[in-house]
């Protein structure tokens, strides 16, 4: 059952047309995805696919009820489903003081609650941690309606569609299967585009370099010489004549070929974004960050307490936890020097922070680069330049800039600063997936170390050689990728286990040994001293076996 109709679509913003698109369907069942880099016109295109904007031509004609969960809206207070108000934990007494990710869970739950046929989703999973981003994943793999989503999610695009749209110079594009698969068909497509082009142009060279070849030869064909007598003299011509016509006929039929080639266009070129790390010198340390007894809370909300945290050179780790449980915490005390938290004498650390605060909003985009930048301002307007800002947009204050060329700004100003370990926190918010892909290809040769925080599963299987988690109000270490770390906690191998028995083994050891000394009758002042260590040891020995 067809659900949804646009047709002759067609949207300018100022004299730029953003979308021209012909004709767009979405039947009872679908799962369709879309994709397509920044600016290209998806939220564009979902805001009037919903009805929440106009097009300035064209129709869209909805069968059924739809519910639009938008990436920048605020929640509507409206009534919710019982059971979806507690999966997504949104039971808010005051919601003006709700984080982003409560705000977006609160979002999701208004939205299911009203059953739709079809729900648009635009970015569902920003701010949302890794068991939102989960517990959303379910839920739209069971939803009964059909499902059009803008997402950079990759993860989530391959487990919950079946159908991408491509959004492109204002056009659309659809492909069977989920992101994956799209990816796969675009190589192919494109492979296949650049073999036809070449094909084309190397046959329409050597055809070309005939006729000049044929050309030249009729063009050096002697006259008739002067000792000839009249009769050998026309002889000649006539003879000349018919194999200049001959060749004239080649020439003619060369050129028919030519025009009857099937013409091949150049494969657009792709303007990608292409991001140059810093290099890392004078950084020999084996230990950059050594934390221990790490406790952080703020009233009677602890964070943590009693933790250890530990990033060695060449660690590229990954910080995990839910909403809340006091990641950037975390981050900022590694900056400002926290007395639990050491770091290495020749540690610079490059932070990019979600707020992308180290922008000066009054000041251009080069301004911004170059205050901190170590390199010259050539250097600095090449990088730029790869990042796909022209050579006019860099004289734009920040305050004009979409989040996505923010994110691109940070980057450069702390690439091209004096840093050799780098601490990102959620650096794909804002970005297109090929500007995530790019940065992920530049990550992956960095030679230094890292601290990423990001809710990105892909992101993380991809970066990340180690996983620090905040859970229990603890910080546990998993040496390996993320990958190796959903294996091992879904096989319900408690990777803490093997050092919590070592542990529990000296306490236990220690406490033989303060018995043995009770036993002895001690004087009053020892007996309180081994009392005091007895019970002490006695919390700690239940707290390790409750916990294992």
């Amino acid at each position: 059952m067809l659900i949804l109709e646009g047709k002759n679509i067609k949207k300018y913003y100022g004299e730029r047309k953003i979308l021209d698109i012909k004709n767009i369907r979405i039947y009872e069942g679908d799962r369709i995805g879309i994709v397509g880099v920044n600016g290209s016109g998806k939220t564009t295109l979902m805001n009037i696919l919903s009805t929440e904007d106009n097009p300035d031509s064209g129709e869209v004609d909805i069968k059924g009820k739809i519910s639009y969960i938008t990436q920048l809206g605020t929640p509507e207070d409206k009534d919710m489903d019982y059971k979806l108000k507690g999966e997504f934990k949104v039971d808010y007494d005051n919601r003006d003081t709700l984080s982003g990710g409560e705000k977006t869970r609160l979002k999701l739950a208004e939205g299911l609650s009203v059953n739709p046929d079809l729900l648009l989703l635009d970015e569902p999973t920003s701010n949302l941690d890794i068991d939102g981003i989960d517990l959303l994943t379910e839920k739209l793999k069971n939803f009964y309606g059909a499902i059009l989503i803008v997402s950079h999610d990759r993860t989530l695009l391959d487990n919950v569609v079946d159908k991408i749209i491509e959004v492109e110079d204002g056009e659309i594009k659809e492909y069977s299967g989920n992101y994956s698969s799209y990816k796969e068909q675009k190589e192919s497509i494109r492979e296949r585009q650049e073999f036809e082009y070449e094909e084309y142009i190397k046959e329409k060279g050597r055809l070309t370099q005939t006729i000049y070849e044929r050309q030249g030869h009729a063009k050096g064909m002697k006259k008739a010489p002067t000792r000839m007598g009249n009769s050998e003299a026309r002889l000649h011509k006539s003879s000349t004549r018919q194999i200049q016509g001959k060749i004239h006929n080649t020439i003619n039929a060369l050129e028919t070929r030519i025009e009857k080639l099937n013409k091949k266009e150049k494969p657009k070129e792709i303007h990608q974004v292409k991001i140059d790390m810093p290099s890392v010198t004078n950084l020999r340390n084996k230990l950059l960050i050594d934390g221990d007894k790490i406790s952080k809370s703020f009233g009677d909300k602890i964070l943590f307490r009693n933790s250890e945290l530990k990033i060695f050179n060449g660690d590229k780790a990954a910080l995990l936890g839910g909403n809340g449980t006091g990641k950037t915490t975390l981050i900022k005390m590694i900056l400002e020097g926290h007395d639990s938290i050491n770091t290495c004498k020749n540690l610079k650390i490059g932070y990019f922070s979600q707020r992308l605060d180290i922008l000066r909003e009054n000041k251009t985009i080069l301004e911004n680069v170059m205050e901190d930048s170590i390199q010259n301002e050539t250097i600095v307007r090449t990088l730029l330049s790869r990042l796909l800002f022209k050579r006019e947009d860099i004289k734009k204050n920040v305050e004009v800039l979409s989040g996505g060329e923010r994110v691109k700004v940070a980057f450069a100003k702390i690439f091209l600063s004096d840093v050799n370990f780098i601490i990102l926190d959620e650096p794909t918010n804002y970005l297109d997936i090929p500007s995530i892909e790019a940065l992920e290809d530049v990550l992956l040769d960095y030679e230094g170390s890292l601290l990423l925080v990001t809710h990105d599963k892909t992101f993380i299987e991809k970066i990340a050689n180690k996983i620090i988690t905040i859970e229990d109000k603890s910080l546990k270490v998993f040496k390996g990728s993320y990958k190796e770390f959903i294996e091992r906690k879904e096989n319900n191998i408690n990777f803490g286990k093997e050092q919590a028995e070592k542990k529990l083994l000296i306490l236990e050891n220690r406490m033989s040994e303060v018995m043995g000394k009770l036993s002895l009758m001690p004087s009053k002042e020892e007996k309180e001293v081994l009392d005091k260590e007895f019970n002490q040891l006695v919390k700690d020995i239940n707290k390790l076996k409750g916990n294992y």
